[in-house]
């Protein structure tokens, strides 16, 4: 698992804008007359329209959309009472989860109220405000009350996530794993350890998918919940059991089916793991540190079916599978309440999901293999893009059926489809390289780890399990400055190419370069004075094999890195011509643009192989590339030789590729605005399409482009330089690029160089 430094942490919510969320306009306001719409005097008619029919609140304003994170800080995660205030950092993350895989806008309010009555009041005085409210972080039992109090007095959906996230998710997962092992979760025996808000409601929804409450043994931190005890509350009293022969966890676990952990770290050891049932079903649900490690339970138990709430083991129990894609569909429906039947509809739309055939969205995120429903795979992964659209629909549909949804969907596959529009993949692009990265880490040279950003980058890549990096410098140099900046260096390896004990590896290195260019006027001596420069020796481990991917140009000139990688490394031989492209990834989708590092100037010729390669690469992004070759002209209306120049390339792509969708020349605003472009050029080779890919006339026009979207603050990441074209991984990083730009960049020469091994076992047995 990633570690999480406070340093780190603290700079992350520092850095910037303070905080994870903001509030954006969503209509026009730079006129007098978008100004007079949005306030007086044309603000009064909605206000009136709602008076009428408070309904049409949902119609004219954001409260169809808009859910309140509410929170006293009395149970904020493993901090335990820490305070309203101090929790505002936990509301804002939760808002940012909701925004990101529900497209739901988020207001955090943090109550600063410990009375449960002062609280309720306080929460139903601003309930007008939302279509939703999701409590959080509030402690038992005051949580109980409060959750059932807010569902009786207000009239929109309210949901404790730490109760019902929790419940729902895991539900599915008990009842996906009991169809595993073969066992009818009417006769299984469970032991609940916890009893706390979470605890009380997974046990309560496990009995709603037909646990059988006789056969259910819950602990507290004083042991066995029973009928014995004097000390219980009403949720207690609810499962106490009548059982007098059981007095400790130990006792409890002996020939149990189900365990799941709702308590704190390495509380269930290994011999307890051995004397439950055949196939044990083990849901140690504690974070950071669950109740038994996954290594442990495998060890003890071979059978074991295991879920834990951590992202690097099997199964994970993730609250955000639920609460996003539930809200999102109470919404949608306005629904007055979220109730059992929609709980219920998101449990079984959750363990049907892991049963379908799993998309290449998530099989190239995860695995090199498919994932598959099983022991390894019974719940959905939290990037599964069909969460939205099933389990939201599942919970809308409940809504309208059970009778608390105020509006009705008649088509469910527009609504299916118009959910996969609001959370496009294209909005997942970074988390897919880093997760595909990291199911298949290669080794990566980082040419200047004596550069703070770059050893940032390094350590930073190896911790998120995307590469296994190898640094290049002095040792010693490298150590202290991991040492000032508090990296841990453990397990990343370090080569000193001027040390004395690689002589023997820079005199390879400048035999064999000395080799493939002794037609060019090399010398072995030469040769091997370039071995004691970063960029000759890293592409040289590269090349030989040695590495897998090389990462250079923080701070090293461009025309210098491009004269070693045209020595060391090469052209692939379709092309006379190599080059880079930044991906664009926005609110409007994502864009490749091409050439932005290496053609500063390109003929005919050069831009043909630069537009060859960007439609290779766009595909390489498992995207269908859809290309505008740009200029300061429409189709002819220009006939200056750079007009002419990109004209012709297009004619000949298109003469190359008839089912390539290829045009151009053409402006900017008329690739980006194909309404526009469609209806002033219907002949085009892309009509009716969205161009995503831009391959610009020149380097200074494309890299003007990229920077003023990065240097505006634009809504959009941008990934790059990208190399397209050379014979191996050998990437580039811009001059003053950060630390996740870096990163990026590693994701991105991870998966080229394990795609280039692949193609390379591929043509070694003739395939």
């Amino acid at each position: 698992m990633v570690k999480i430094s406070k340093e780190a942490a603290l700079e992350y919510h520092e850095s910037g804008r303070p905080g994870k969320i903001e509030v954006k306009p969503t209509k026009a306001y730079r006129t007098q007359t978008d100004l007079s719409l949005a306030y007086s005097p044309g603000v009064a008619y909605p206000c009136l329209e709602i008076q009428e029919d408070p309904d049409a609140a949902y119609k004219y304003t954001d409260k169809g959309n808009l859910v309140a994170v509410i929170s006293n800080g009395t149970a904020v995660l493993g901090l335990g009472d820490i305070g309203a205030m101090s929790g505002k950092p936990v509301m804002e993350g939760k808002g940012l989860l909701f925004k990101i895989y529900g497209g739901i806008d988020v207001f955090d309010i943090e109550v600063a109220e410990k009375d449960p009555e002062k609280f309720c009041e306080a929460v139903e005085r601003i309930a007008p405000t939302f279509g939703g409210i999701n409590l959080e972080d509030i402690k038992a039992p005051e949580c109980f009350y409060i959750e059932e109090r807010l569902k009786k007095t207000l009239d929109i959906p309210v949901m404790h996530d730490d109760q019902h996230g929790t419940a729902i998710i895991s539900a599915a997962g008990l009842k996906n794993a009991m169809e595993v092992i073969g066992k009818d979760i009417k006769n299984v025996k469970i032991v609940v350890n916890g009893a706390g808000a979470a605890a009380i409601s997974c046990t309560k929804l496990y009995m709603a998918i037909g646990a059988q409450k006789e056969n259910i043994v819950m602990l507290d931190s004083k042991g066995v919940i029973s009928t014995e005890r004097q000390d219980l509350n009403e949720q207690k009293k609810f499962f106490a059991t009548t059982r007098t022969d059981i007095h400790t966890l130990a006792d409890a676990v002996n020939g149990a089916d189900v365990f799941v952990g709702l308590s704190k770290g390495n509380v269930l050891s290994k011999e307890m793991v051995k004397t439950m049932a055949k196939d044990p079903v083990i849901f140690a649900l504690a974070n950071p540190v669950p109740e038994i490690s996954y290594e442990d339970a495998m060890e003890a138990r071979p059978d074991v079916l295991m879920s834990t709430g951590r992202t690097d083991y099997p199964n994970q129990i993730n609250n955000v599978i639920g609460f996003p894609y539930i809200f999102r569909g109470a919404l949608d429906v306005h629904a007055t309440a979220i109730n059992e039947e929609m709980k219920l509809a998101a449990v079984h739309a959750i363990a049907d999901l892991a049963k379908q055939p799993v998309p290449d969205v998530v099989n190239d995120v995860y695995k090199v293999n498919n994932l598959s429903f099983g022991r390894n795979y019974f719940i959905p992964k939290p990037v599964d893009p069909r969460l939205i659209t099933e389990v939201s629909s599942a919970v809308a549909k409940a809504a309208i059926e059970s009778g608390v949804a105020r509006k009705k969907i008649e088509d469910w596959d527009e609504y299916k489809n118009s959910l996969s529009v609001l959370l496009g993949q294209e909005t997942k692009l970074t988390q897919k390289l880093y997760a595909t990265a990291a199911a298949h880490p290669q080794r990566v040279v980082f040419a200047e780890a004596v550069h703070p950003t770059m050893l940032k980058a390094a350590v930073q890549a190896k911790a998120e399990g995307i590469c296994h990096p190898i640094l290049l410098g002095n040792d010693e140099v490298i150590a202290k400055l991991a040492k000032k900046l508090d990296l841990n260096l453990d397990g990343i390896e370090i080569v000193n190419l001027r040390h004395p004990s690689e002589q023997d590896r820079r005199e390879q290195y400048a035999r064999i370069l000395t080799e493939k260019r002794k037609r060019e006027g090399y010398t072995f001596q030469e040769a091997n004075d370039k071995m004691f420069e970063r960029n000759y020796f890293g592409m040289m481990m590269v090349e030989t094999g040695d590495a897998d991917a090389f990462i250079t140009g923080l701070y090293t000139k461009y025309s210098n890195t491009i004269k070693v990688v045209n020595e060391v490394i090469g052209i692939r031989p379709e092309f006379k011509h190599f080059g880079t492209m930044h991906i664009i990834n926005s609110p409007k989708g994502t864009y490749y643009i091409a050439d932005t590092l290496v053609n500063e100037n390109p003929d005919r010729e050069a831009l043909l192989d630069i537009s060859k390669l960007v439609a290779t690469a766009v595909r390489f992004f498992n995207e269908k590339p859809v290309i505008a070759l740009v200029s300061h002209s429409n189709f002819g209306s220009n006939t200056s030789d750079g007009a002419l120049k990109v004209k012709e390339t297009a004619a000949k792509m298109q003469e190359l590729y008839p089912d390539l969708p290829i045009d151009g020349e053409m402006q900017l605003g008329f690739a980006l605005d194909n309404e526009l472009r469609d209806e002033e050029y219907p002949f085009t080779k892309v009509f009716g399409k969205k161009v995503n890919t831009l391959v610009f006339p020149n380097l200074t026009s494309a890299r003007s482009s990229y920077k003023m979207l990065q240097m505006l603050g634009a809504d959009a990441e941008i990934i790059g330089p990208i190399q397209m074209g050379l014979n191996k991984p050998i990437h580039f990083i811009d001059f003053g690029a950060s630390v996740r730009d870096v990163v990026n960049i590693v994701a991105v020469a991870t998966i080229d160089a394990y795609v280039d091994k692949i193609k390379s076992k591929l043509t070694a047995i003739g395939k």
